[in-house]
């Protein structure tokens, strides 16, 4: 018997109101899709506990994945919380420090280094700008540092009062999480029913899915979390704010190209430039031979098995997410280019005679 179907016009009726109909679902969920891909990638990561969980509590799936929600919201609230706080206060006393800094004629001795003072010179006399005088620079200085502890407030008394659309989007979450974890074989079942592929390809598409989803959180944040650690633990080394720089350190790891050399460089400019030379090359060599090999390492190993995708593709995926779909893009831009690669795959083997016959005549 054949198992071929014949289209009619009464199906494609159906398919095209099905796609307007799928169309106008995504319109309602559009506004929460971030919640919904997050809660599908978490959901992924917290797959294993929640087994081991469902196995403690047979016949109790409602309890199991409302105590993995539970777990998740330790893991992410309290650590967020705690590392906030410290945050405000060590940029506050960072503030405050370089003002005082300014103001007792710290930045008035950096000017007076004899490599400042070369550069100064070669600047005004070669640059098309108008001459650089230290002294409005160091007033330029005393004023921002005065202002950044008022912004940082600012910006701390912000994140506050957004707190809510936080928790709601936190929430959202968490509340698809649990129906993802406890209908997770009803809804993988779902999904293979309706997708029209062999189950070797399903089995294929929905591997590639899961791989690249952990490889692109892992690869991207816990990356970040490490060059942050070590990047924190150097600047402190070095008599900086650790905790503050650290998180700094770890938030500028996602932009490309530049880095945490955003942070580190000036850092050691700085240190070089007051005099302490051997905490500034310190800080140069610690930041470049370990915080930048955990990049350069760790993130490629975490990501190496993102559907066969080269360095290269992982460079551009990384990069093109970021650009279109921010931060999020760090997950959807690897996800979307291993997509691609599967079904392309699959497009080869499904028209492998056909192509094998072009490529004879």
């Amino acid at each position: 018997m054949s198992n071929k179907v014949k289209i009619t016009s009464s199906h494609w009726v159906l398919i095209v109101a099905l796609l307007a109909a799928a169309y106008a679902c995504f319109l309602l969920v559009e506004p929460y899709i971030n919640s919904i891909v997050m809660a599908f990638i978490i959901s992924l990561l917290m797959f294993p506990i929640h087994q081991w969980l469902e196995k403690k509590l047979p016949n109790h799936n409602n309890l199991a994945s409302l105590l993995s929600c539970v777990i998740l919201t330790f893991i992410i609230v309290i650590p967020l919380l705690i590392v906030f706080s410290a945050i405000v206060q060590q940029g506050s006393v960072f503030s405050q420090n370089t003002y005082n800094w300014v103001t007792h004629g710290g930045i008035q001795a950096v000017f007076e280094h004899p490599l400042v003072v070369k550069g100064l010179a070669l600047a005004n006399k070669y640059l098309p700008f108008d001459e650089i005088n230290p002294q409005e620079i160091a007033q330029r200085v005393a004023t921002l540092a005065t202002s950044f502890g008022s912004n940082l407030v600012g910006i701390s008394a912000k994140i506050l009062g957004d707190a809510t659309n936080f928790l709601v989007s936190f929430f959202l979450m968490l509340f698809v999480l649990f129906f993802l974890l406890r209908d997770h074989d009803k809804l993988i079942s779902a999904m293979r029913h309706i997708l029209p592929f062999s189950r070797s390809q399903e089995d294929k598409l929905l591997e590639e899915i899961e791989k690249v989803s952990k490889s692109a959180v892992m690869g991207s944040f816990l990356t970040a979390i490490a060059q942050g650690l070590a990047g924190g633990f150097g600047m402190w080394l070095a008599g900086f704010p650790g905790l503050f720089w650290g998180t700094m350190m770890g938030f500028a790891s996602f932009i490309p190209v530049v880095g945490t050399a955003l942070i580190w460089i000036p850092a050691a400019i700085y240190l070089f430039l007051i005099g302490d030379t051997t905490w500034a090359i310190f800080l140069a060599v610690w930041s470049i031979a370990i915080v930048g090999s955990i990049d350069n390492l760790l993130r490629p190993f975490l990501m190496q098995g993102s559907a066969g995708m080269n360095t290269l593709m992982i460079f551009f995926s990384l990069l093109g997410g970021l650009q279109l779909f921010g931060l999020i893009g760090l997950i959807y831009g690897p996800l979307v280019f291993a997509i691609t690669i599967v079904l392309f795959n699959m497009y080869e083997e499904e028209f492998q005679n056909f192509l094998d016959q072009q490529d004879r005549s």
